[in-house]
């Protein structure tokens, strides 16, 4: 079944994961409509795949020939899309920053659950080579996860306070990827969670956050599993050298039987009793095909998918419960029911 998809915003991800996916995707979806902020801009891609440029998304939403929505930028519409969206019955496909005030985003998760739309999260990290792959190796050689390390070392924005906020708005965004992506590397939910934040000398938005997550334990032994999460917006963005000097492995793993370093999306190196090993899964079917295959198959589905959605707010939550706890230095026991 072909899917008519309406794209709304054109985001930094559109040329380097959603363009070529869609186009190598052309037996699945038909793009039937455009709308971006840059009236030209729509032009130009709704020209490239025989679509409309639609000015506004209220517009594309209502259009017959539109079965689902691809939302890949929302700096001027928020979470507005999706509320319309469920207001007209269309699938969705959330590939931006939603508006991330708990409030708001506990009213985007009860209205799509009302609608009965099918709702779909980003979340590539989930779905990158290395990601899979180390999944087979979990359940194959490497065994349960012990300890997880990931950090994200991102520039320091020293202009407006308006843009130092959207800079905050977006590392907020990235944790609650890497939240996510520790729950599902573990498989299992985190029991609490220990945050701390270093703010510079008068600064009003940290340089520097972590938060340590403790999660149910995997066995009978009792023996736990950790997450260690980390953003540092330390180095000035002028320092491009520094800030790409050495960069860590977006995730480090302590298994029972081994080790692995994962570098997003296709190189992993892990090691066990017999040495080292080197996977380099570029032959892989990309990102962002991944992603909209998915899609595809939730919104086709007579099963509703809801999990995604589900999984946006548990991470939220989690972000903002270590935050509090950076505020109160106090460990906060999660409750994700």
């Amino acid at each position: 079944m072909k899917l008519r998809v309406g794209v709304v915003g054109l985001g930094d991800a559109w040329e380097s994961r959603y363009r070529h996916a869609l186009r190598s995707l052309a037996d699945r979806f038909d793009v039937c409509a455009v709308c971006a902020d840059v009236a030209h801009r729509a032009e130009q891609v709704a020209g490239e795949f025989g679509a409309i440029p639609v000015d506004g998304y209220r517009a594309l939403l209502a259009r017959t020939d539109v079965d689902a929505v691809l939302m890949l930028s929302s700096p001027l519409y928020g979470s507005l899309p999706i509320l319309a969206a469920c207001d007209t019955g269309k699938a969705i496909f959330c590939g931006a920053s939603l508006d991330l005030d708990p409030q708001r985003a506990r009213e985007i998760k009860e209205r799509v659950e009302a609608s009965g739309v099918a709702f779909m999260a980003e979340f590539p990290r989930r779905h990158a080579p290395a990601t899979l792959r180390l999944k087979e190796l979990i359940a194959t050689r490497l065994g349960e996860p012990r300890l997880l390390f990931c950090h994200l070392r991102r520039p320091a924005v020293v202009s407006s306070r308006a843009a130092r906020h959207d800079d905050d708005q977006l590392a907020l965004r990235e944790l609650m990827e890497v939240v996510d992506w520790c729950r599902y590397v573990s498989g299992v939910e985190p029991q609490d969670v220990f945050g701390a934040r270093h703010f510079s000398a008068g600064a009003a938005w940290p340089d520097y956050e972590m938060m340590c997550l403790e999660f149910a334990p995997p066995a009978p032994d009792g023996t736990g599993i950790m997450a260690q999460i980390s953003c540092g917006q330390y180095l000035p963005a002028a320092w491009s050298e520094a800030i790409g000097f050495r960069p860590p492995s977006a995730m480090q793993v302590t298994c029972e039987n081994g080790v692995a370093f994962l570098d997003l999306p296709s190189t992993l190196v892990w090691f066990d009793d017999a040495g080292r090993h080197m996977e380099s899964l570029d032959n892989e079917r990309p990102v962002g095909e991944q992603l909209l295959t998915h899609f595809h198959r939730a919104v086709t589905s007579l099963v509703r998918r809801t999990a995604d959605l589900e999984d946006t707010y548990r991470a939220l939550r989690i972000v903002l419960a270590a935050r509090e706890s950076a505020r109160s230095a106090q460990r906060i026991t999660l409750d994700l029911t």
